[in-house]
């Protein structure tokens, strides 16, 4: 056994090293964010050498690519190196499946295979505790791994033991009778504790928790991100929260404006968030004049406001249906017969007029 006995443990996953950000980010935000993830990487791993934390346990997806770029490659393994007094233990996920360190021996780096692997601390009568991972990956799931999965750890009740996975807990959900304490999880980009009924076993005698990312990329990762410390004495967990930027999603009902720039003042008096952060705005409600264009009006209003606005239009045009059907139109024709059919509820009926009338116009039918 190794001479080393600690508390606390940095659980973390999903940080995606050298993801491109780009999808609706435009290039010079999606650089600063790029560098904002290593600097939050670097932030943990601060809070880890003020706090006396000696172990950091990456569970997956430490970088986006199966080929990560030699810049993000140096950074991480430049930071394992300059940091000895920390372990970093790190299990391959789906996205960086044939990583592999190439930066010369780091003695304080540990990393899995497609068999079980255990790390052992403590001993010489002090309390052992175990850390152990296995990398089950979409293009290795052959029968040989998953026969190792189920059973080729062995894990004394004894000690305190930990196990490293990355994947959905349903994918684990046939590891049985392991004696785990804590189990190490990554691939949901969300701080989670999985409930006791749908834990990775029945019999896991521990805490099943997904750590979330370090800093939300995409627009579906809204919320406050950042890191588990697990303290191995009381076996309990913290979140660290560890943002530079957090994604905010608010939705906003522009039903009594009657113009863009009445809904973007509609948006200012309802929206409370930071101006560092990167915000998503849901307009809603019923409007009477022409939205085409406002999500990009609204965008536009907003777009010094925060580091970066995305607006979607949920809106639907308040129609004047009795005055439609008085017209003797084509339009009023239409909605005539479809008000007087009874197959549909109220709200039916305005949705296949609000649907029809757009077809008629030449606009897209569904936004």
């Amino acid at each position: 056994y190794e001479e080393w006995c600690f508390v606390k443990i940095i659980h973390t996953a999903d940080v995606h090293l050298g993801s491109k950000i780009e999808s609706k980010l435009p290039k010079d935000k999606s650089d600063i964010r790029k560098a904002e993830v290593r600097q939050a990487f670097n932030n943990m791993v601060e809070y880890a050498i003020q706090n006396d934390i000696s172990i950091i346990m990456i569970s997956g997806d430490l970088f986006d690519s199966t080929r990560p770029l030699k810049k993000d490659k140096e950074f991480f393994y430049n930071v394992v190196r300059n940091n000895p007094d920390i372990e970093f233990i790190y299990l391959r996920g789906n996205h960086d499946s044939f990583e592999d360190e190439t930066g010369g021996s780091l003695v304080n780096l540990k990393m899995f295979t497609d068999k079980w692997r255990t790390y052992t601390y403590g001993g010489d009568g002090e309390e052992i505790i175990t850390i152990s991972g296995i990398e089950v990956l979409s293009d290795s799931e052959n029968d040989n791994n998953q026969y190792e999965l189920l059973y080729g750890l062995q894990l004394d009740a004894k000690n305190k033991n930990i196990v490293m996975l990355h994947g959905m807990a349903e994918k684990f959900a046939e590891i049985k009778e392991k004696n785990i304490d804590y189990m190490a999880l990554g691939h949901i980009h969300k701080f989670t504790e999985v409930p006791v009924n749908k834990r990775v076993s029945a019999n896991i005698r521990g805490k099943t928790i997904y750590s979330g990312c370090l800093e939300g990329r995409g627009f579906d990762e809204v919320g406050v991100k950042g890191f588990v410390v697990l303290d191995t004495d009381k076996m309990s967990v913290d979140f660290v929260e560890n943002s530079i930027r957090v994604i905010e999603e608010f939705s906003v009902d522009i039903s009594e404006t009657k113009d863009s720039y009445e809904a973007y003042k509609k948006v200012k008096e309802t929206v409370n968030a930071n101006s560092k952060n990167i915000c998503i705005i849901n307009l809603c409600g019923q409007i009477t004049f022409d939205g085409l264009y406002i999500k990009e009006d609204v965008a536009e209003y907003l777009k010094e406001d925060y580091f970066f606005v995305y607006v979607k239009n949920n809106t639907t045009e308040k129609i004047d249906f009795l005055k439609l059907a008085e017209e003797k139109t084509l339009k009023g024709e239409f909605v005539r017969t479809v008000l007087a059919n009874k197959n549909y509820s109220e709200k039916q009926k305005e949705r296949i007029v609000s649907v029809g009338l757009k077809a008629f116009d030449g606009q897209e039918a569904i936004k």
